[in-house]
């Protein structure tokens, strides 16, 4: 069986910086990538990207979203999300279709019988979350560089049939 890769883009392209993921896949998906990469954006449907997880059949997934960690603006970062690293796991209700959230996505994905593969998050600090449309100039200034993450994971995974994160991280 060949490897699958998702890649998908999260976040609310109302709410500035929130649409980074948006923005990198939008990019990715005019890029040459091999075909075993799916690339979708996602935006807030984070109840249909569960179910797409699901049923899709991917090993590895990359998760593309803005995140706060308290560095400046614009830095990327590559995360492992992998369970059997310890994924941070969320209790309580994971239905709310304006947060879902990649861990949330990963909860939800638990309760319907799913399983995850690899999974990674690139993520990206934003300036600001506040409603309007639009990436801050640093946020869009990472977008380029997100998307190179985006790829080298993509051709680690299938080429190696899993990734060496450290190489990725910030």
């Amino acid at each position: 069986m060949t490897s699958r890769v998702l890649i998908a883009g999260i976040g609310n392209v109302f709410h500035g910086d929130d649409g980074f993921g948006v923005e990198v896949v939008s990019r990715l998906s005019t890029r040459d990538l091999p075909p075993e990469a799916v690339v979708a954006d996602y935006g807030i449907r984070g109840v249909h990207l569960a179910y797409e997880l699901l049923d899709g059949g991917y090993e590895t997934t990359i998760f593309v979203d803005a995140m706060q960690r308290g560095e400046a603006p614009g830095t990327v970062y590559v995360l492992d999300a992998d369970p059997a690293t310890g994924t941070p796991h969320t209790e309580g209700p994971v239905l709310d279709a304006h947060g879902m959230h990649p861990a949330a996505v990963l909860a939800l994905l638990r309760r319907l019988g799913g399983t995850p593969g690899r999974v990674y998050v690139v993520g990206c600090e934003p300036l600001t979350l506040d409603e309007g449309m639009g990436l801050s100039d640093p946020v869009a200034a990472a977008v380029d560089e997100a998307a190179r993450r985006v790829r080298e994971l993509v051709h680690d995974a299938l080429e190696r049939g899993g990734v060496d994160v450290s190489r990725h991280s910030r």
